[in-house]
């Protein structure tokens, strides 16, 4: 995993957020991304599923997308993805096969989650490509980004599965 230090790894999982924050403004389920390579911020992604009416538009996806746009090619060797949320196995599928140094979230999804909530798939040996991971960077504010957008949408009358 790069050297960034615990304040730049909070940078980075802050900047994620604001993303998150975007998502819920537009009506998307807050999850926040960014994809760090030398220290600095290449490319960002928020959920946009509702907005676009695509079921792969997560903010990881978003995200992975862009940086392999500004690197020119799929191969994000030497990339951190920073996200609000523990990945889904869609997400945790395209951060290995991007070929990412690692993976950094913040809430634990138990629902979905593949980076050690309901299986790891980062870290499956059956694998030909792992990646290191971290759970739990401001889990808390991570967390109660999420809490607050069901908890109004419930408030509001809207049916939550």
């Amino acid at each position: 995993m790069e050297t960034n230090s615990v304040s730049d790894q909070e940078k980075f999982m802050r900047a994620a957020l604001l993303e998150a924050r975007r998502a819920a403004l537009a009506g998307d389920v807050p999850v926040g991304a960014v994809v760090v390579k030398d220290g600095k911020i290449i490319a960002r992604g928020r959920n946009r599923r509702e907005e676009r009416g695509d079921p792969t538009a997560h903010a990881e996806i978003e995200a992975l997308r862009k940086a392999a746009g500004k690197l020119g090619g799929w191969y994000l060797h030497g990339c951190t993805l920073y996200v609000t949320l523990e990945p889904c196995p869609m997400c945790a599928g395209a951060a290995m096969q991007a070929r990412l140094e690692a993976v950094v979230f913040g809430a634990w999804d138990p629902k979905a989650g593949c980076c050690g909530s309901l299986m790891n798939l980062l870290g499956d040996m059956r694998f030909a490509h792992r990646l290191a991971m971290r759970g739990g960077l401001l889990a808390e504010e991570c967390a109660e980004v999420l809490k607050a957008f069901f908890q109004q949408r419930r408030d509001a009358g809207f049916i939550l599965t």
